[in-house]
């Protein structure tokens, strides 16, 4: 009688695991290679492309995409690939900035909630949830509405439409933090409640309102090219993804796609990016959801 030699299979949860950690690394990395073009596209292209964005040949209005024009014209006949790229930085101003400015209102409203609790905990909330309850592209309509056409109305408005979520994120992980041992110890040692909150509670909630600012990004300038496609956004001169295409619907209609489709492009790859990285930035940040993907 033969023994066979005992083979122990590895565990299903562990091959799991292993796969979707694999999965997850693919996934990086297409998300960095589409942000590094996307970087490389805003500030390569146009030094290199010696050509004026805003030049009009009417001879070449509408042409289709071609080794001269790769993205086709538009109707005037100004290049695509120029207007796209324009376009994308125009756009990237208004998020980032944008992005920047609700996630410091947003991180000073939850820390101060967070920190005070009681009564100005209550109130801010109630602040909160009032501006909640108003959509966020009617409240973005009627700032913008108030001002002239231009780039710093759209980031004004967009910031103060989108730091709502960022103020609930940090006024959880400020009252999560509150009752922690080393902040008891912090107060019983005869540290200021300002003192706790600059030096512990507010450099532990700078990693989640990052994140914040990172998530906020592509959601700005979406929020950006519906105002601009209202025609409530920026200049109809100024190259943005929302003029962009806003000015090919008519094109669309007629049957040119190329006028409505690259602008499109320019705007829903940078969002698939930033949303890949911002993922695998969360699961990194917090441990409890990276071990729960892991199995």
């Amino acid at each position: 009688m033969t023994c066979e030699p005992v083979t122990t299979a590895e565990p299903a949860w562990r091959s799991h695991g292993t796969e979707r950690r694999s999965t997850r690394a693919v996934r990086v990395r297409v998300c960095v290679v589409l942000m590094a073009a996307t970087v490389l596209a805003v500030l390569l292209v146009p030094p290199l492309v010696r050509l004026d964005q805003q030049a009009v040949d009417l001879s070449a209005k509408l042409l289709p995409p071609s080794w001269s024009h790769p993205f086709g014209t538009d109707d005037v006949g100004r290049d695509l690939l120029l207007r796209c790229v324009y376009g994308l930085r125009v756009s990237l101003l208004v998020g980032v900035a944008a992005a920047l400015t609700a996630t410091v209102i947003g991180t000073a409203v939850g820390a101060t909630a967070g920190a005070l609790g009681g009564w100005a905990d209550r109130a801010l909330m109630r602040v909160v949830d009032t501006f909640s309850s108003v959509p966020h592209l009617l409240m973005g309509i009627f700032i913008v509405a108030v001002f002239r056409p231009g780039v710093w109305p759209v980031i004004v408005s967009v910031a103060l439409t989108h730091w709502l979520s960022t103020a609930r994120i940090v006024r959880a992980e400020v009252l999560s933090l509150r009752a922690r041992p080393y902040i008891d110890a912090a107060v019983s040692g005869g540290a200021s409640r300002w003192r706790v909150t600059v030096r512990h509670l507010l450099p532990a909630v700078l990693p989640q309102a990052a994140l914040a600012a990172v998530l906020m990004v592509p959601h700005a300038m979406w929020h950006e090219s519906a105002l601009s496609f209202l025609g409530l956004g920026l200049p109809t001169h100024l190259a943005s993804l929302g003029n962009l295409i806003q000015a090919a619907r008519g094109s669309l209609l007629a049957g040119q796609w190329w006028p409505t489709l690259f602008p499109g492009l320019f705007l829903i790859v940078p969002t698939l990016a930033v949303a890949g990285l911002a993922g695998a930035w969360r699961e990194r940040i917090n441990p409890r959801r990276r071990s729960e993907l892991m199995l």
